[in-house]
């Protein structure tokens, strides 16, 4: 079985969605009285990260439990609606031609994975106009149905994407060689390295630095 195994944000999607969901919750009608809280929250951890104090990954983590801290006591179905709104907003920003690569990929009945930090309920939501095999991404947890804000996330992010990769693909006979996996962050790199086929899709730097230097195919 070959598979191909996309990235969200910068990938799939142009844009960062952690920025897009900081907006929606300042302007949201129900839930913005709790953004200044949230902002206030999250300055601590971002400073630390600027002034290299405190790792991308633990700031991306943090960044992610806090934001849910915004609906304590929410129930999952209104965690859905919440996240269905993001649809329409997201409707023109998904890259074309990595979309054409997925509807290509899907044609010649390649197992489909798209793999991403973000929280896994919001990619169900927003992607329900694409078909996946599998999506994997950070779970919001609960507890009695009522979102769980005190058990840490384990948000899916570097090593853990593969890790996860493995878990969902395990007894499965997979043709690594002939499969493909598309990021935009060096942070993709374990991923892209479980590929015969990897995709540099707007590549940071550093991986458009490895990516010519190993010859590999740069959207």
């Amino acid at each position: 079985m070959r598979v191909a195994i996309f990235d969200f944000d910068g990938t799939l999607y142009a844009e960062e969605t952690f920025k897009l969901m900081m907006n929606h919750l300042k302007e949201h009608p129900i839930y913005k009285s709790t953004y200044k809280r949230f902002y206030r929250s999250i300055v601590p951890p971002y400073l630390a990260n600027k002034l290299k104090l405190y790792p991308d990954a633990k700031m991306k983590e943090r960044s992610m439990q806090l934001y849910l801290h915004a609906f304590e006591g929410i129930t999952e179905s209104e965690m859905n609606a919440y996240f269905d709104e993001f649809k329409d907003k997201m409707h023109d920003d998904f890259n074309k031609e990595v979309v054409a690569r997925l509807k290509r990929h899907q044609a010649d009945n390649i197992h489909i994975l798209l793999v991403s930090g973000a929280y896994t309920q919001f990619l169900q939501r927003v992607t329900r106009d694409f078909t996946f095999n599998q999506i994997i991404g950070t779970d919001i947890l609960y507890k009695e149905n009522i979102v769980d804000i005190r058990t840490p996330i384990q948000h899916v992010n570097g090593a853990r994407k593969t890790e996860n990769i493995l878990k969902v693909l395990e007894g499965q006979q997979i043709d690594w060689k002939n499969s493909y996996a598309y990021g935009d962050s060096y942070s993709d790199m374990p991923v892209l390295e479980l590929v015969g086929n990897p995709v540099a899709v707007k590549p940071e730097e550093k991986l458009r630095t490895v990516a010519k230097e190993r010859g590999w195919d740069i959207i």
